[in-house]
């Protein structure tokens, strides 16, 4: 019989290795600041108003808001360049206005006119951009993040210099394919971030309950992916974030997980009416952690207004009916857009 080998102590879960620097709030200016205030109000309006048409039969389907986790992707997307791609899930409007898709494009999506940016066949889960470098919108959970990975390979392919966002949840962080999609980009230093919108529930089930490790940032060390835990509900947090993860990226040292604590303040989609959780819990993080408020007051700091805000917030509001005015108004596809982008013949 074959002797047993001597005991040994485990190693531990991280080796000594290189790591990307603990990211700091980024340092806006004040139009910089401000910037980032319209981005948020905007997206917070946006999702507003989709939620009034939904109401009113306008919207169909599924209709995912993204209320309360604005400051994750202001944040990070205003540190992309044109090069760079983005992907995500079906909570995916604010991501897309942020791609520069007009806001009468997305909102006509929303409500399957012609004009929309995918013809109205895409609707709220499934818009499209190659324009914009923004490749989906996926109503499948976890989907994106190997089609992320793919396009991390395009940019590293094409020597184009880009870097994949690649947006998910907390509850796709427990789908297989995501961990097959981290061991292929760690092996190939892919530039891909991935990006875990931890808004607390995956659906109905809080994040403690259906992960045995909550700490979703460390899921991807026994992939040797480094990953940073991020306030997800301060806009200069995730600033500082995304500079610290494309240095990493850009300099061909491979992938990086970013986890963004945020909250969603309505529930997972406008037809869940979420009794998992209390009115009490909800309105306190909107009491002591809104990332609009935050910024707010950092501008209020630095002696913006009141008569300042109040012009920004008619701004917005008149983009905003503006775009479902013109999404109500604009017609229907005609049935034969139905047999249009089914097939692509290459030669």
């Amino acid at each position: 019989m074959a002797k047993a080998p001597a005991s040994r102590k485990s190693e531990p879960l991280t080796p000594n290795r290189e790591r990307p620097d603990e990211p700091t709030p980024y340092k806006a200016s004040q139009a910089e600041l401000l910037d980032f205030y319209k981005q948020m109000l905007l997206i917070r309006r946006f999702e507003e108003k989709a939620g009034q048409l939904y109401g009113l039969g306008l919207i169909g389907g599924f209709c995912h808001l993204y209320i309360g986790q604005e400051a994750v992707a202001v944040g990070l997307q205003s540190a992309l360049t044109e090069i760079d791609s983005v992907i995500t899930g079906y909570r995916d409007h604010g991501h897309m206005l942020l791609c520069g898709i007009p806001p009468q494009d997305v909102m006509a999506e929303l409500t399957g006119r012609q004009a929309g940016i995918s013809k109205g066949k895409g609707g709220s889960m499934h818009m499209f951009s190659i324009k914009h470098k923004f490749y989906g919108g996926h109503g499948i959970v976890g989907a994106q993040v190997s089609l992320g990975t793919g396009l991390g390979f395009s940019h590293k392919y094409k020597k184009d210099g880009g870097v994949c966002l690649a947006y998910f949840g907390d509850g796709a962080a427990n789908q297989g394919q995501v961990y097959e999609s981290f061991n292929m980009a760690e092996l190939w230093k892919l530039p891909v971030i991935y990006v875990i919108e931890n808004n607390q529930y995956a659906m109905g089930t809080s994040v403690n309950r259906s992960s045995a490790e909550d700490q979703l940032y460390k899921r991807g060390e026994s992939f040797r992916i480094p990953g940073i835990q991020v306030d997800g509900m301060d806009v200069l947090a995730c600033r500082g974030a995304a500079e610290e993860a494309l240095a990493w990226v850009r300099a061909g040292k491979g992938p990086i997980i970013l986890e963004m604590k945020t909250y969603r303040y309505r529930g997972h989609s406008m037809s869940d009416p979420a009794k998992y959780r209390s009115r009490e819990e909800v309105q306190s993080v909107r009491d002591k952690s809104d990332p609009i408020d935050h910024v707010r007051k950092l501008l209020e700091e630095q002696g913006v207004k009141e008569d300042e805000f109040k012009k920004v917030d008619q701004e917005i509001r008149k983009i905003v009916n503006e775009a479902a005015d013109f999404a109500e108004q604009t017609p229907e596809p005609e049935p034969a857009e139905l047999y249009t982008d089914v097939l692509v013949e290459s030669y």
